[in-house]
């Protein structure tokens, strides 16, 4: 009975492929390849704990009563401090976490497991297309909702090389951000906790700028 079972799961599967396949032009329009990234022109920087404490020893210059009124902080420094304060550690080295400035947005991209991030709950039959790790790379920028929350608006979201629909973007943010939501976060906002001093966070240039509120 339980070797029927096996079989007649397997052959399920087989048919899911064949019904997807058949009607691929119908819903890849949805889940349309992510156009290829001028790599060697992107400044990719490892995420580290060097990284992270770099970026913390910007934002306690900013707080210094007679500190200067903006930091410049690598896109490879932010980064690790983001993921640090939302993750509570760095991605191991074999997730290959990186980020880099392109324009006016932030990229970050790493090997995950889809079912860490959930993306297989959302995804639904079109995670059969990915494998069990993936590159997920999230492309955005940050916006200070108020002092002492700010938020990393995620504007583009791919996975391997599959550019995930605008529709399915708040979904997954909603499972990498554990925990209650804010009803002031985007819906497609990573909330970070950041100093109640930091007014404002601009990407230009290659890196980001940290400023501070005038007293």
């Amino acid at each position: 009975m339980g070797c029927l079972a096996r079989l007649g799961c397997l052959v399920l599967l087989v048919l899911l492929g064949f019904v997807a396949w058949l009607t691929r032009d119908r819903w890849l329009s949805y889940f349309h390849a992510a156009p290829p990234a001028a790599s060697a022109h992107v400044d990719w920087q490892p995420l580290t704990l060097m990284g992270a404490r770099r970026a913390q020893a910007a934002l306690d210059t900013l707080s210094e009563l007679k500190g200067p009124v903006f930091q410049n902080v690598a896109a490879g420094d932010a980064s690790a401090y983001v993921l640090r304060a939302l993750l509570g550690a760095l991605p191991d080295e074999a997730d290959s976490a990186e980020a880099a400035v392109v324009g006016d947005q932030l990229l970050v991209r790493a090997s995950v497991k889809l079912r860490d991030v959930g993306a297989s709950a959302v995804l639904g039959p079109l995670a059969s297309l990915l494998g069990d790790r993936e590159r997920m790379q999230l492309a955005g920028s940050f916006h200070v909702i108020r002092p002492g929350l700010t938020e990393f608006r995620v504007r583009t979201l791919t996975l391997r090389n599959l550019t995930v629909p605008d529709a399915v973007i708040p979904k997954l943010i909603a499972r990498l951000s554990k925990g209650v939501r804010s009803d002031s976060l985007s819906a497609n906002g990573l909330p970070i906790a950041t100093p109640r001093y930091l007014v404002d966070i601009r990407i230009a240039n290659g890196h980001l700028t940290l400023y501070k509120g005038l007293p």
